[in-house]
């Protein structure tokens, strides 16, 4: 932290303040000798990934949005609200809520997403709060509330902890309400159905027929029961339309306020047209009704939906047990040494928190007496504990590994996960979802859709029909030629995919994620705890049996993660441990009888234990070489070092030949100095490794590769949301904290690095699904419009064509992916 007063400058890349001392540091071309760096790290990615002029692009400013909070305007009189809206289902849903939201009094911006079913607005709270803004959004169909916490009902914004399992839970009870109507709506409408079958169909049939029974029994319904049938028909269809269809119309009614047609509008124009269509009939006395169109098709329709949302939940409820990282309580030291447990809410500038072995630090602070080891790779990446002195820096969500600490509390009581948590739903609620493409087609089709009906309307009147007679043409056209089942075979074919992709281990967040991932140019890929399994282990140990079973002995009483590494290459722990002590450094004590030190060489030097300079050599050997070099020795002299690091994932060069193979480009990134992504840099399939990168410069890069190409985002941890929030498309492994999973879009369920390449054979084979039964979905049309040409259209024939394109797309929708999956 600098000093006050001093001369201080934001990095180039992600906006962090840089000192005099750290702006001087040398680059190593002209055109970038003007930025400053707060890091070799960031600078890299400068030189790495510049622009087309070789200067830094200007990243600060993304940086500065995410460290802001809530304050996310120039304008400080607004401050920024994030929430959730349940029922958003695709990109002309964000368009409605940004327009809605935006002609709210006091809104200056606003961005949703479909896709984290999330809107973010800008807003001046004075003229409007965010109870307001909820309340303006909560309507057609549509809930918002508070995204930091799903239970929140009073409007405040303080605090940024969310509970993973309430929003679930909301989520789910919305979905229930619906998913409620639907079935009561089906029920109804298969009371309808059955009289279809029993008694219109073959009515319809005796058209056709010869047959003496279906003629007498057309005469006969037609003179009797058919009055009495049809009103009845009429109503209870009207109110089949209203519980299962009402979210379909929904959809048409918001594409229409739009002007963006989509599948929904398609459907809809069938639906609404069959029960208008059978309306008039009923009024003209005849039995032509195609209230069944309409039962149907909605059922179809918004079965696939809700299959699609259901399975969606599914992948949502695989990962609520991740590890959460920020902390709701904290330990607050009062003067007499006693201490008090309060919320993390109520901590104050100067406090003194105290933070035991094993428990996270709740707020960013400084180390006040004492000294400990922090593990803070959750929001640095770094993989190796960090010694704190008295007046350290202290990052709020580390670790502390070894001893207690005693933090006060700064200016600001927020942690850097809080910081890393606002930056990741400042990115998913600007990141818009990607338009699925039969959306793109019906906005193609639904001119010829209308224009078709106008053409047999006038054709129609100018043949000399009647008014009523012109309008129920205008309408059967509309049923016949509308493709309704463009809204039926994409949301169930993504529910296929994602059914059978959570099969394979992988969990996916959203139905673009698979088109996403077929446009991938790139993947960048976090180091620790992805291509390496994050876990300490003993790599190398030159020291005799006898002095690492006392090594051990000491480890099994430390904290440390190294500790446990050591204390595991031993079964039997024969030494009996007589003293024992820990320091920031390292551990010593006396087993059997002989004193024994274990621990960095700085441990030793202060002992005035002897180190050997050609012991000297290899610690520094093993530091060039990423890994972490214990030092062990007894009765006053070193003999030898225990080298501890994080494996490789078994499948990590594997994973990038198939990569590079097809053609993606590899970028490694760690927060890790260079030396310890040396064996990742010699893969020949690596095209950059980029070390030393904080979380700002890791999504500064990312953002960076974003101007030349699709990225895709490999992580973790919570340092890595951000990033993986701001690629093309994040992918976290299921190791990953909560933040990580969050800001994914899809998850390696298994912790299987091998899944990523398999993602990419499933969204290939999903492509070419969807593709298929987009064609199929066309089916409908193809046998309805030469039937309807050939005058002989009936109800029976209309749902007949319906029943067989749905069973076209379910059956291809079904077929297993990987069986015709080719790799990428």
């Amino acid at each position: 932290m600098s000093e006050p007063g001093a001369d201080t400058s934001q990095c180039a890349v992600c906006g962090a303040i840089v000192t005099d001392a750290a702006a001087d540091q040398p680059t190593e071309t002209a055109a970038l000798d003007a930025d400053a760096f707060c890091s070799s790290g960031c600078r890299d990615v400068a030189r790495t990934l510049s622009g087309p002029s070789g200067h830094a692009l200007a990243d600060h400013d993304i940086a500065n949005e995410s460290l802001a909070g809530p304050m996310a305007s120039d304008d400080e009189s607004l401050v920024r609200t994030h929430l959730r809206v349940d029922g958003t289902y695709s990109a002309t849903c964000e368009a409605y809520l940004e327009t809605l939201a935006e002609s709210l009094e006091g809104v200056a911006d606003a961005s949703a997403s479909y896709v984290t079913e999330s809107i973010r607005v800008d807003h001046d709270p004075d003229r409007l709060s965010p109870t307001e803004v909820c309340d303006a959004l909560s309507t057609l169909g549509y809930t918002a509330y508070l995204r930091e916490d799903a239970a929140a009902e009073d409007g405040e914004t303080g605090g940024t902890r969310r509970s993973r399992e309430m929003t679930g839970m909301r989520k789910r009870r919305a979905d229930d309400v619906l998913e409620l109507r639907y079935i009561v709506g089906i029920v109804f409408g298969s009371f309808l159905l059955v009289p279809y079958v029993a008694v219109f169909y073959p009515v319809y049939l005796s058209a056709f027929s010869d047959w003496g029974v279906l003629v007498h029994y057309g005469d006969a319904f037609s003179e009797f029961e058919g009055v009495l049938y049809l009103p009845v028909f009429l109503v209870l269809t009207g109110a089949v339309l209203y519980l299962a269809g009402l979210p379909l119309l929904r959809g048409a009614y918001v594409s229409l306020k739009l002007r963006r047609p989509n599948t929904h509008l398609l459907a809809a124009f069938t639906i609404v047209a069959a029960y208008a269509y059978g309306t008039l009939a009923v009024a003209n006395g005849q039995i032509d009704v195609y209230y069944d169109v309409t039962i149907v098709v909605a059922a179809l329709v918004m079965a696939a939906v809700f299959y699609e949302s259901t399975v969606k939940r599914r992948a949502t409820d695989r990962l609520t047990d991740l590890t959460i990282s920020q902390v709701d309580d904290a330990r607050v030291l009062e003067g007499d040494g006693s201490t008090t447990t309060i919320p993390v809410a109520d901590l104050e500038s100067g406090d003194r928190v105290l933070v035991r072995a094993g428990e996270r630090v709740p707020v960013d602070g400084t180390l006040e007496g004492g000294r400990c080891t922090m593990d803070e790779a959750v929001v640095t990446g770094e993989s190796l504990p960090v010694s704190k002195a008295p007046g350290d820096d202290v990052i709020g969500g580390s670790v502390v590994t070894g001893d207690a600490a005693v933090v006060a509390v700064g200016e600001e009581t927020t942690s850097s996960i809080d910081r890393l948590t606002e930056t990741v739903w400042d990115v998913q609620s600007a990141d818009h979802g990607v338009g699925r493409r039969a959306d793109a087609l019906a906005a193609k089709l639904t001119p010829f859709v209308l224009a078709s009906g106008t053409v047999v309307g006038f054709a129609l009147l100018g043949l000399g029909h009647g008014v009523a007679t012109a309008a129920m043409g205008v309408l059967l056209t509309v049923v016949v030629v509308s493709p309704w089942a463009l809204a039926f075979a994409p949301p169930l074919s993504v529910a296929e995919s994602v059914t059978e992709a959570l099969e394979e281990g992988i969990v996916v967040f959203d139905e673009s994620v698979f088109e996403r991932l077929r446009a991938v140019d790139a993947v960048v890929f976090d180091k620790t705890g992805t291509l390496t399994t994050g876990a300490m282990a003993v790599r190398e140990a030159d020291v005799d049996d006898d002095l690492l079973a006392a090594a051990a002995a000491l480890e099994t009483r430390a904290s440390h993660p190294a500790a446990a590494a050591i204390a595991a290459t031993v079964d039997d722990l024969p030494g009996t441990v007589e003293e024992f002590h820990t320091t920031a450094t390292g551990v010593s004590g006396v087993v059997d009888g002989e004193d024994v030190l274990v621990g960095h060489p700085v441990l030793f030097d202060e002992r005035g234990w002897d180190l050997e300079s050609g012991l000297e050599a290899r610690v520094a050997d093993v530091r060039e070489r990423g890994l972490l070099p214990v030092v062990v020795g007894r009765n006053g002299r070193a003999e030898g070092i225990v080298v501890v690091g994080d494996e490789p994932r078994a499948n990590w060069e594997k994973t990038v030949s198939r990569l590079d193979e097809s053609g993606v480009d590899v970028v490694v990134l760690t927060g890790d100095d260079a030396s310890a992504a040396t064996r990742f840099g010699d893969h020949p399939g690596v095209s950059h490794v980029l070390a030393g990168v904080s979380p700002g410069g890791k999504t500064a890069a990312v953002r960076r590769l974003r101007t030349t190409g699709t990225v895709a985002m490999v992580g973790d941890g919570t340092n890595d949301a951000p990033a993986l929030a701001a690629a093309d498309l994040g992918i976290s492994l299921g190791s990953g904290t909560a933040l990580a999973s969050d800001a994914a879009d899809l998850a390696i369920a298994d912790d299987d690095l091998a899944g990523v390449e398999r993602a990419f054979r499933l969204a290939n084979a999903a492509g070419n699904r969807v593709r298929q039964n987009v064609g199929l979905a066309l089916g409908y049309n193809a046998i309805a419009i030469p039937v309807a040409l050939a005058g002989v259209m009936t109800p029976l024939f209309a749902t007949g064509a319906i029943a067989l394109t749905a069973v076209l797309v379910g059956a291809n929708a079904s077929r297993p992916l990987l069986e015709t999956a080719t790799d990428r």
